[in-house]
């Protein structure tokens, strides 16, 4: 099963979660906005994203399902909830119901570890069918080696949920604390034994910042089960890892298929040469542009297939009984 593990869903209004007038505001946002001909921030706003991404997730055969992402709000260490540094918050409610109304949509939920009901909201969402939990600490201001993080990490563990967690920089969301972006902070998860993908391979945001590829290619050579998503490695300031990542094989078996949606990819011209880079920018589908992208880079086929092994989802995926996590029978 060909499986994008990493694709977001906006909210902004009411129960379905909620903006910022900072994160409506940046470039980023507006800039999606502006592409797909959504205005307003209201649920008419919501359900045209909704819309645009059942389209786009059908107008791409090449992928069997897509993993949307909840995205929850910002905790303090006491458990209590910091609407004031919350610039995004989708609820897993949102996510839960987008993705039993539409097939190809897999439920990826998101709970902080700080929350004081951070395990009974986790076993809620996998009860309710969650193929993994994400985070983003850089974002949602926690560290992941804090103790607060153990009992996530053994609920993970009990039920074979996989954790995609945010590594190295990030450019599109307000960042509260980037010394989170480190990638062996995920080292007491990895020793619990939690499956980890680490989203973006440690890649960096922008030029000028460092990034954490090294770091992300120390875990991957010395735990067995982690690995790293590609969402977001067609932006030019991240196309420098592919040679790193392509050209060390055993790297290259620990990539999973990740597109980020909506962010836009770029083709990477150094590598596929400006010919091809350009008539693939004729794609005017932004997922499908990511997956045909790497096609003509050369990923394999067990590239293709390692992000749904991972899940353990089927071609048809099943829903789990209460209290158990997606199993293949």
């Amino acid at each position: 099963m060909i499986v994008d593990c990493h694709v977001h869903l906006s909210a902004m209004c009411g129960a379905h979660g909620s903006m910022s007038p900072r994160m409506l505001n940046s470039l980023p946002f507006r800039f999606m906005r502006w592409r797909f001909g959504i205005w307003g921030t209201d649920e008419q706003a919501e359900r045209a994203i909704e819309g645009t991404l059942a389209r786009t997730i059908q107008e791409t055969p090449e992928i069997d399902a897509a993993v949307v992402l909840a995205f929850d709000a910002v905790y303090d260490r006491d458990g209590q909830l910091d609407p004031a540094r919350t610039h995004l918050h989708v609820a897993n409610d949102y996510v839960m119901d987008v993705a039993r109304r539409n097939p190809k949509m897999l439920f990826g939920a998101s709970v902080h570890p700080y929350r004081k009901d951070a395990v009974a909201e986790l076993e809620r969402c996998i009860s309710a069918g969650a193929v993994l939990l994400k985070w983003l600490p850089v974002v949602q201001a926690f560290n992941p080696t804090d103790e607060k993080c153990i009992p996530v990490y053994e609920t993970l563990v009990h039920y074979g949920l996989p954790l995609l967690c945010h590594t190295g920089w990030e450019g599109t969301l307000p960042v509260l604390d980037g010394a989170m972006a480190d990638p062996l902070l995920l080292e007491p998860a990895l020793k619990r034994g939690v499956t980890v993908i680490g989203a973006h391979c440690g890649t960096r945001g922008m030029p000028w910042q460092g990034g954490y590829l090294a770091q992300f290619i120390r875990l991957a050579r010395e735990y067995e089960r982690f690995y790293g998503d590609t969402a977001a490695l067609n932006l030019p300031a991240r196309w420098y890892a592919w040679r790193r990542l392509l050209e060390d094989e055993q790297i290259r078996r620990k990539l999973v298929h990740g597109s980020d949606w909506p962010i836009m990819p770029l083709p990477p011209p150094a590598r596929l040469g400006w010919g091809p880079a350009w008539r693939l920018m004729g794609e005017r589908n932004w997922m499908r542009r990511d997956v045909l992208i790497k096609q003509k880079m050369g990923l394999d086929e067990a590239y293709w297939q390692r992000a749904g092994k991972i899940l353990r989802l089927k071609r048809e995926a099943e829903v789990p009984r209460e209290g158990e996590a997606p199993v293949v029978p």
